[in-house]
């Protein structure tokens, strides 16, 4: 495989100099005895200090010299954008900077709840030959796996998975799990019609992804809660749950972006 990026995985990260480093570190040690999938590990700097954003590239620049140093075929860099637009925004912008050659576009919470020994197994379930074109990582918990959530942030979750459901329909117990695969043949039709720029971009892919054919697969992962979240105690859930609504009434009942049915 050379070279080439199979997966190309973007990073959304807004002042994440203190949590992004050790989500690298996992990427790095875990994917230096990987030969394929071969990876290309964006960090899309969605508008931080100038503090973290040269921190990004301090951890690129040392990552790539041990990821070559071990003769691995994965690649690490940086984009960086002027100022803060969100979690959505800086997904979209990298998977437009994303490699042409690359099968799959992920995105990975740069906050480290999902690790990068996760990132490598659901990776490592990739082939072109896979009965799904969605893979989407979930926080399940069930026997082998363990999930490490407060018990009210559980219960939002809830919530707005049953919500989320009520509207669309998907079959997805999870759908904002930091962890996705998307198969770049059915995405990159639709990247020009994704407009949510915060956590939302998740449910949007997903219905209009839903539209194009594809196929969903959930997995269950290991998922430790940080702590640091962006998310605002009561103002953005709500404000998450007004988005469903309007998404709903924008994307039309068949999930289309706003045409007639």
């Amino acid at each position: 495989m050379g070279t080439t990026a199979w997966i190309s995985v973007a990073v959304p990260a807004f002042n994440e100099g203190a949590r992004l480093p050790l989500l690298v570190d996992q990427f790095v040690s875990e994917g230096q005895g990987i030969q394929s999938p071969a990876v290309e590990l964006v960090i899309s700097d969605d508008g931080s200090r100038a503090q973290d954003a040269q921190r990004y590239e301090e951890i690129i620049e040392a990552g790539q010299e041990r990821l070559t140093a071990a003769g691995a075929p994965h690649k690490l860099r940086c984009i960086h954008a002027p100022q803060n637009q969100g979690k959505g925004s800086a997904i979209r912008r990298a998977w437009s900077n994303a490699a042409a050659e690359a099968r799959w576009l992920a995105f990975l919470d740069a906050d480290g709840a999902v690790s990068g020994r996760e990132f490598w197994r659901l990776a490592g379930l990739l082939t072109d030959e896979v009965p799904f074109d969605v893979l989407a990582a979930s926080r399940v918990k069930m026997a082998g796996r363990s999930i490490d959530r407060k018990l009210f942030r559980h219960l939002q979750g809830r919530v707005f998975a049953t919500l989320t459901e009520q509207l669309f329909g998907l079959g997805f117990y999870d759908t904002q799990c930091g962890l996705k695969f998307l198969r770049s043949e059915l995405l990159r039709p639709v990247l020009e019609r994704l407009v949510e720029d915060r956590w939302l971009l998740d449910v949007e892919l997903l219905v209009l992804l839903r539209r194009q054919g594809a196929r969903f697969h959930e997995e269950p992962v290991d998922w430790h809660e940080p702590g640091g979240s962006k998310v605002r105690f009561g103002v953005d859930p709500l404000r998450m749950l007004a988005g469903l609504v309007q998404m709903k009434s924008r994307l039309g009942e068949d999930g289309g972006a706003g045409e007639s049915p």
